[in-house]
């Protein structure tokens, strides 16, 4: 199901951001905010779902005050605990869709699809470029 990169918000700025979503991941974000409302992810570092990034309605999932906001995609926030992003602080993570069962108690589950997360290495050019990163639940 992977599918095409949509434009990146972040291209008329110089900026690189470290996550993106696939048109699939956009598409599915969407149908789950209509049917929830506004969600957020948290890339879940292994325990019961492996390392998927899990969807939640905000406000269902408490984020931790260190945990790091990678930025958005389909308008939903995107974090990691601090010990998983210092794993993946030199890719990009690329948010994708492909068949099969969701997390456990993300959202998507049920719906036969998943989210993945995808990543690559940044560029050292891109290094000096990237989309500053926060902590905490969003302002």
């Amino acid at each position: 199901m992977t599918d095409v990169i949509t434009a990146d918000p972040h291209a008329a700025t110089g900026t690189v951001p470290r996550v993106l979503a696939t048109d699939a991941a956009l598409k599915l974000i969407a149908t789950l905010t209509a049917d929830y409302g506004p969600l957020l992810f948290h890339q879940s570092g292994g325990c019961c779902d492996g390392s998927s990034p899990m969807c939640y309605p905000q406000g269902d999932y408490i984020v931790g005050d260190r945990d790091v906001r990678m930025g958005e995609i389909g308008g939903a926030p995107f974090y990691m605990s601090p010990s998983q992003f210092d794993y993946w602080k030199h890719t990009q993570l690329i948010i994708d869709v492909v068949p099969g069962r969701g997390g456990m108690f993300s959202l998507e589950n049920g719906r036969d699809v998943r989210f993945l997360t995808r990543s690559r290495l940044f560029t050292d050019d891109e290094l000096d470029r990237l989309v500053p990163t926060g902590e905490g639940p969003a302002d």
